[in-house]
């Protein structure tokens, strides 16, 4: 069975939470695609001053590179994550992430309505093909809907892979697509509004490296 989502080296198991539900918002290629009106911000990280956490450390380094936004993690079970300093309740996020190096049983995706680092939705894949909407609420860790990383197809694996993700923190609904195919809706009402961001981390092997790019925040 495959690890479980973790962050901060923290190992509580996830449980079981939300339903899924009807909105009026869509995430696929057809009904989902920005336009300058709805758009709220985005970055292409060709400007290194744009805003974003970045440090270098011996653990891990978040920095501009090559117009992207480079997260590298080394060390076991940590999840690292970077923010514009952005802050919205409804709001559609997209990125394209780049799987650069280190192994495949890692996670990485979007994050939505941050308070802090004990609270927030995230939205998840793997490059093994594993893909979740998580909750970090007072420390404690949920995976939405599904009680776990489950596994879909929707996902492009392996390195060199780039998958376009798309997330909608609306209301109580929070939806989840990947290249286009959307993979999850559930409900849950306990953050309607935080900044927004990119995370990425690894399980029991580090040296997991993830470039984002084209990252877009529109309204629903």
């Amino acid at each position: 069975m495959r690890a479980l989502f973790r962050l901060v080296c923290l190992t509580t198991l996830f449980v079981f939470v939300g339903l899924a539900c009807d909105a009026s918002f869509g995430l696929t290629s057809e009904s989902g695609q920005s336009s300058n009106s709805k758009i709220l911000f985005s970055d292409d990280f060709s400007n290194p001053n744009s805003g974003w956490d970045t440090w270098s450390g011996p653990a891990s380094l978040a920095v501009y590179q090559d117009g992207m936004l480079r997260i590298r993690v080394d060390q076991p079970q940590f999840d690292y994550w970077s923010r514009p300093g952005k802050y919205y309740d409804n709001v559609i996020l997209s990125v394209d992430a780049l799987k650069v190096d280190g192994p495949d049983d890692n996670d990485f995706g979007l994050l939505c309505r941050y308070k802090d680092r004990n609270h927030f939705y995230a939205f998840l894949i793997s490059s093994d093909g594993y893909a979740g909407i998580a909750k970090m609420n007072e420390g404690q860790h949920q995976v939405l809907g599904t009680g776990a990383l489950q596994f879909h197809e929707a996902v492009k694996r392996g390195t060199g892979a780039v998958n376009q993700l798309r997330a909608g923190c609306v209301g109580s609904t929070l939806a989840f697509a990947v290249n286009g195919q959307e993979i999850l809706r559930v409900e849950d009402a306990d953050f309607l509004a935080g900044e927004v961001g990119v995370i990425a981390g690894t399980f029991e092997t580090p040296g997991v490296e993830i470039y984002f790019d084209n990252f877009v925040v529109e309204k629903p």
